[in-house]
């Protein structure tokens, strides 16, 4: 069934759009990611125009992640506190990254911009996440694992600025959450992304928050920012396509309660190894569309 985007000004088919959401809120329940990683590049696929898609991707997210962060909430698996430490630096990213983005929108570099920001995000989180989920994998299933300590102290310990994180069971500075959620506010603006394939590993390996209490409390603080970020893309620049938004989120939501629910059988170690695994590929399809002679050829002459 074809149905015309009036903000993309493109035809495209309504049951495929539908499909989209549900693959990307099946991720998000899984890993607890936004998907944006995903759904944009899966839109620039379509024929979708790089600046609709960054930001209406921002708003599908905002879909995924709200379901699945209620799906969380009832596990009681949200850390309330680090949620809104992490939120207050991704209201100040998200405002920062809402104007680089109009800035490269004016220039005419979007789209080269987020391809090659995806190619290098995607490409050193993904690599990173292997090769530790794998030898964590490896070892859980040698005879005697060796114990993985989280909360071994390092510079994080020594900041100043401490508050006591209770679902996590830390005491650290604010510092850290603040900055990690400062560049998840900035990429969610700029690349259209919920930033969970930042933010998950940044809390597991940065932060050293157990894996039970990373899923939901990175969907709560995705879910918030997102939301933000779509305002400002849609009062700023006009770039959301309500149409094309809404059919993604009816396939987000119910995606997320389904991957919440196969995320709880699997192991975290397995969680991990599925996840670099993702963000490889698309990263490696990224890649392959940057080098790739394109159909369309087009020149500029002077005249």
């Amino acid at each position: 069934m074809q149905i015309f985007l009036p903000i993309a000004e493109v035809s495209v088919n309504a049951f495929t759009l539908v499909a989209l959401g549900g693959i990307v809120g099946l991720m998000s329940g899984l890993f607890g990611v936004g998907g944006g990683f995903l759904i944009t590049p899966l839109l620039f696929f379509i024929g979708i125009p790089p600046a609709i898609a960054v930001a209406t991707g921002a708003n599908q997210v905002v879909a995924s992640s709200f379901s699945g962060v209620l799906a969380h909430l009832r596990r009681k698996t949200v850390d309330i506190r680090m949620g809104l430490v992490l939120l207050a630096g991704g209201i100040a990213g998200s405002a920062l990254g809402v104007g680089v983005f109009n800035l490269l929108q004016r220039v005419g570099q979007v789209e080269l911009v987020v391809q090659l920001s995806y190619v290098v995000f995607l490409g050193l989180i993904g690599l990173t996440m292997l090769r530790e989920s794998l030898g964590a994998l490896i070892a859980s299933r040698s005879a005697a694992p060796p114990r993985r300590r989280l909360h071994e102290h390092s510079w994080v310990h020594r900041l100043p600025w401490k508050m006591k994180f209770r679902a996590s069971g830390l005491y650290i500075s604010v510092i850290p959450p603040l900055l990690v959620g400062l560049a998840v506010g900035v990429l969610a603006a700029v690349m259209g992304v919920g930033g969970g394939f930042i933010m998950v590993p940044a809390m597991i390996y940065l932060l050293g928050m157990p894996t039970k209490v990373v899923i939901g409390t990175s969907l709560f603080q995705i879910a918030a920012v997102s939301a933000f970020t779509t305002l400002m893309h849609a009062v700023s620049s006009n770039t959301v396509d309500i149409m094309l938004a809404v059919l993604l989120i009816v396939g987000g939501v119910v995606g997320a309660q389904i991957g919440t629910h196969w995320g709880a059988r699997l192991r975290a170690e397995q969680l991990r190894v599925l996840l670099a695994l993702l963000v490889l590929a698309v990263c490696g399809r990224l890649a392959l569309d940057l080098v790739l002679r394109p159909d369309d050829i087009f020149s500029l002459a002077a005249g």
